[in-house]
């Protein structure tokens, strides 16, 4: 595993982007909200592991994540930096592997995983989630 080495400056750089309360994520939450649903934000939803769902809905055991395109490596919209390409590349990538792991640690845990990417429409993803919420109440007969 590679050591990353940052100085001042970047550190200080990086330390301003926020790990939630993106604008995608609250204008999806505020979609969601307008519709009615209510949800708990960046809450621990697996004692396995110490993924927080942007969005969890633990009754119905949906956890939605609202994926940035630059760390989360869009497939449309991602580029590496041209200063330290290899470093990028190598954490992009484990970016991408450990969501692929804790998405599988939910799902094994009985959890539906929703990602949604920051450029996607938010009244289609919030139409995504409220499909899987209704699923779930038709078949527990929680309508």
């Amino acid at each position: 595993m590679q050591v990353w080495e940052a100085d001042d400056a970047r550190r200080r750089h990086m330390g301003r982007f926020s790990r939630r309360d993106t604008a995608p994520e609250l204008a999806l939450r505020r979609e969601l909200h307008g519709r009615g649903r209510r949800f708990f934000v960046d809450r621990r939803v697996s004692p396995c592991s110490r993924v927080r769902p942007d969005i969890a809905f633990p009754r119905a055991r949906i956890a939605v994540f609202v994926d940035g395109c630059f760390w989360h490596w869009c497939v449309e919209h991602a580029h590496l930096p041209k200063a330290n390409a290899a470093l990028w590349r190598s954490k992009l990538l484990a970016n991408r592997q450990r969501d692929a792991f804790n998405e599988a640690i939910l799902i094994s845990e009985g959890w539906r995983v929703i990602r949604v990417w920051e450029h996607e429409d938010v009244g289609l993803a919030a139409d995504l989630v409220e499909e899987a919420l209704d699923r779930w109440a038709m078949i527990t007969g929680r309508l």
